[in-house]
């Protein structure tokens, strides 16, 4: 079953939901030529309401879209991203189809301004990481006319297709594994979670399924800035100095666990026998590690491929079908640091 795609926005609809004309609304948007303040500032809260975004393709290309897929994800620091890429590259590769890529820092404001200069420019579709957005950007992305696949969660309203794992399921069975392997005395270090919904959406389904077996997280320590093995060395002695008796970290990403594990082995911790502790990702980085950390696969690379073969399918039949989820199932692996229940 297909769906029609909203019919493209006009000057015409900003002048009246704006009340002025259309050449005044294009001076605005085209910042050129005297407006007054409010003015410009009608015309520009009309447009961010309706999801207007200018066409910068002139002239007899107007009406037509490049063959440029925008890529929007918050980091390219985080080592999770980059394989995700490597997989739409990878999906894309022969379609005529070429990725973009816009960096938003995980911030709701950045990822306004990325995805209205990357629609300006009429993209043949947008990959985009998370389901959360601001009001602006669900807007434009509803808008767009064009295919969006959300990707990495499936837990939420999805505006078009979504590819990922259930961040909450995920935390669960982490959980879940925790518990059956005997451990109670539990401490989380992750990211600030705000701006990271997915650790938070881990985080949840973690505690609750804890609280369901009767125990609650013992003590928690929290960081901005990168994931850094450095950041997970600090945070695990901070931790351990305020709370002694821990007998299992979970790391809210690889990369801090990896600093953790480093530093627990330096000052002679007993490995899974005295504390155990885990990650999540799946990142490379473990197979250096001198013990096998636990850690859940994110399924970074297939969310890659399977958001691109998604676009490049709607691409090639000029079709908008109904909204799609398409659920992946992360690998939970035990590694040297959960003892196997």
């Amino acid at each position: 079953m297909t769906k029609q795609p909203p019919r493209p926005l006009t000057l015409r609809d900003v002048s009246e939901a704006s009340g002025v004309s259309e050449m005044t609304v294009s001076r605005v948007l085209r910042n050129k030529g005297e407006v007054s303040e409010a003015t410009r500032l009608r015309v520009q809260s009309a447009a961010k309401r309706l999801g207007y975004v200018p066409n910068k393709i002139a002239g007899a290309l107007a009406s037509s879209r490049v063959n440029l897929v925008a890529v929007i994800i918050p980091s390219l620091g985080n080592m999770v991203f980059p394989e995700v890429l490597a997989g739409i590259s990878e999906a894309l590769e022969g379609t005529g189809l070429q990725p973009v890529v816009g960096v938003t820092d995980y911030l709701p404001e950045k990822e306004e301004e990325v995805l209205y200069e990357m629609l300006s420019w009429r993209p043949s579709g947008v990959i985009i990481a998370g389901l959360e957005h601001s009001d602006a950007s669900r807007a434009m992305l509803a808008q767009a006319g064009i295919p969006v696949v959300e990707i990495m969660d499936v837990d939420g309203d999805p505006i078009d297709a979504c590819v990922g794992i259930s961040h909450r399921r995920a935390g669960r069975k982490m959980a879940q594994a925790i518990i059956g392997a005997g451990y109670r005395r539990i401490g989380f270090l992750g990211t600030k979670m705000p701006l990271d919904h997915r650790a938070r959406k881990r985080f949840e389904g973690f505690t609750q399924t804890m609280a369901k077996a009767g125990i609650e997280i013992a003590d928690q320590e929290f960081y901005s800035g990168g994931s850094a093995l450095a950041k997970g060395r600090e945070m695990t002695a901070a931790i351990l100095a305020r709370t002694p008796d821990l007998d299992f970290l979970y790391y809210s990403n690889d990369m801090i666990g990896a600093g953790g594990l480093l530093w627990l082995l330096e000052k002679g911790y007993d490995i899974p026998g005295r504390i155990g502790l885990a990650g999540f990702n799946g990142v490379e980085l473990l197979d250096g590690l001198p013990r096998q950390l636990a850690t859940m696969d994110a399924c970074r690379r297939e969310i890659g491929q399977t958001a691109a073969r998604i676009i490049a399918a709607r691409y090639a039949n000029a079709v908008m079908p109904e909204a799609e989820i398409v659920e992946l199932t992360p690998t939970l692996t035990l590694g040297d640091t959960l003892i196997r229940g």
